[in-house]
């Protein structure tokens, strides 16, 4: 069965046109933006390598080149690196693509939604359980938290969905989960919906950008009419994967900064940078001066 499978394949939906941060995505993909020193694509990229996870799907749109420039192999940087004898340089260059790591490409033609960016990966995941990683959700724990859910995938073998508690004004922002407590962090969904009023929402728990799950789901997708905005929403495609299968969610021990918004994007490039082990201490006295 596919569900004995480890969780080898992950999508990431970076189709979007980034329109919060112009002009800074005018021409660059915001998955490229840099926090600290990484762009946004790699902390995600390589949260998912650490959970086990080799074959990385990105489901891309036009004008998104730079994101298969920085996993593709630059001969020239290297060579001069390494003949300039810069070879700490040189190995922050090679270990963004480790040589077990496959990166594969596919278009989405028209921004449809999120369960139609997932569904453009279809082919490539075939029968398999697989992740979704949004890179714009930058999400920082120990273990990471890809691999705190694969851990709960060996053990339950079913769909599982990172959550976290959210104010009630913040409904329309999530999709949002009800169900029924297995322990303190696992929640055996019951119900799923798509960014309600808070007057609406069944809980307080949104999902955050973190999705392993069954190969089941695109079946569900696809027979999803457009949901809210218009578009083929993942959520619904869940709600359908609900009637035929568990669905449990997952409260992930962990930070998220929301880097789809400027003032998460800022908190993320502040708080990483002062757990920087180089750039960290001369940071914190840096802001300790600042008047504000």
């Amino acid at each position: 069965m596919s569900a004995d499978k480890p969780i080898k394949k992950a999508i990431f939906p970076v189709a979007g046109l980034g329109t919060r941060f112009l002009p800074a995505t005018k021409a660059q993909p915001k998955e490229m933006l840099p926090v600290v020193d990484k762009p946004l694509i790699q902390y995600a990229v390589e949260e998912a390598y650490a959970a086990g996870v080799r074959e990385m799907i990105f489901v891309t749109g036009r004008h998104k080149r730079p994101i298969e420039d920085h996993f593709d192999l630059t001969y020239e940087l290297e060579i001069a690196l390494e003949q300039a004898g810069k070879e700490e340089l040189l190995s922050v260059v090679r270990s963004v693509k480790p040589d077990d790591m496959e990166c594969v490409y596919v278009r989405q033609a028209q921004a449809l939604g999120l369960g139609h960016a997932v569904l453009c990966g279809r082919r490539l995941v075939g029968q398999d359980p697989f992740a979704v990683l949004l890179a714009d959700d930058l999400m920082v724990g120990q273990p990471p938290v890809l691999a705190q859910m694969v851990e709960q995938y060996q053990q339950w073998r079913t769909s599982i969905l990172a959550v976290q508690e959210i104010p009630a004004e913040q409904t329309r922002r999530y999709g949002i989960v009800a169900g029924t407590a297995v322990n303190d962090r696992l929640l055996d969904v019951t119900r799923i919906v798509e960014k309600p009023a808070p007057q609406d929402a069944p809980s307080n728990l949104g999902v955050a950008g973190r999705y392993i799950l069954t190969a089941g789901v695109f079946d569900d997708i696809l027979r999803q009419p457009r949901g809210v905005g218009g578009e083929i929403q993942l959520t619904d495609g869940i709600a359908g994967l609900l009637r035929r299968e568990k669905v449990f969610a997952y409260r992930y021990a962990g930070k998220r900064y929301d880097c789809g918004s400027k003032e998460g994007f800022l908190q993320a490039n502040v708080e990483l940078a002062l757990q920087h082990p180089v750039l960290g201490a001369g940071f914190r006295d840096y802001l300790a001066q600042i008047r504000l």
